[in-house]
C-alpha cells in the first residue's frame, strides 16, 4: 500500500478546525423560521438524509434559528439561484451579536409566505421545502444537527428533472448555486454524466 508522499500533500493539524484550510463544495440554502417576527438565515452545512423526505442542516445554539425551531417545531428551506447570492448573504446580517436581536434587513428581502407552516421562503429561489422538526442532535462541539421531515415541496418548472430533456442543456440554461467553503461561491452550469459502474443500484 502506498503512503502519502510528503512533497505532494500537507498534513493538517486536527487539533484545530481543518475546514478553513481546504476548499469544499456545499449547497447554499436559506432557512426560514418564526421568532418574535420572522427570520431568514443562510446555511451551507445542509443535506438530504437518505432517500426518504428528510432534510438536515448544521446550526448552533448561539443562533436564533436553533431556538426558533426548538420552540415552534418547524422551518422552511429555500434553495437560491446564483443571481440571489448577495441577498442570501444579507439575510445573515446582523448575526450573533445578541442572541435574540431582530434582523431589520429581513423586511427588505423579497419573501413568500409558506402555505402549511408559519414561516417565509426566500422568494425567487428554485426549490422550496416546508419542514416539521424531526430531531435536534446536540453534541458536535458547539454545533448541532437539526433534522426535519419535508411536509411540502415545490420546484420551479425550469428545474424539474424530465427524461425528455437534456440535463446538461437544462442546467446550462438554469445554473445551480454552490457555496465553496469558506467564503466563495460558484455558478454550476457545466455538468457531466457520472460514470456509474455496470449494474449499480442506488
Amino acid at each position: 500500500m502506498n503512503t502519502i508522499i510528503a512533497k505532494q500533500y500537507v498534513s493538517l493539524n486536527v487539533e484545530d478546525p481543518i475546514w478553513d484550510r481546504v476548499f469544499m463544495v456545499a449547497p447554499l440554502v436559506v432557512v426560514g423560521t418564526k421568532e418574535g417576527n420572522y427570520d431568514l438565515a443562510p446555511k451551507h452545512m445542509a443535506t438530504l438524509i437518505g432517500k426518504s423526505n428528510y432534510f438536515a442542516f448544521v446550526c448552533t445554539p448561539n443562533h436564533t434559528t436553533y431556538h426558533n425551531i426548538k420552540n415552534y417545531k418547524e422551518f422552511s428551506v429555500s434553495f437560491p439561484i446564483p443571481d440571489q447570492v448577495v441577498l442570501a448573504s444579507l439575510s445573515a446580517s446582523p448575526r450573533c451579536e445578541k442572541l435574540f436581536e431582530s434582523k431589520p434587513i429581513i423586511a427588505e428581502i423579497p419573501t413568500l409566505k409558506c402555505q402549511n407552516i408559519d414561516a417565509f421562503f426566500f422568494r425567487d429561489s428554485y426549490l422550496f421545502f416546508e419542514c416539521a422538526l424531526d430531531q435536534i442532535i446536540d453534541g458536535f462541539g458547539d454545533y448541532s444537527i437539526i433534522t426535519g421531515k419535508v411536509l411540502h415541496a415545490a420546484v420551479d418548472e425550469k428545474y424539474v428533472r424530465n427524461s425528455d430533456k437534456d440535463e446538461q442543456e437544462q442546467l446550462f440554461e438554469n445554473p445551480l448555486l454552490a457555496y465553496i467553503a469558506h467564503g466563495r461561491f460558484a455558478k454550476i452550469k457545466d455538468t457531466y454524466n457520472f460514470p456509474l459502474p455496470k449494474g449499480f443500484e442506488r
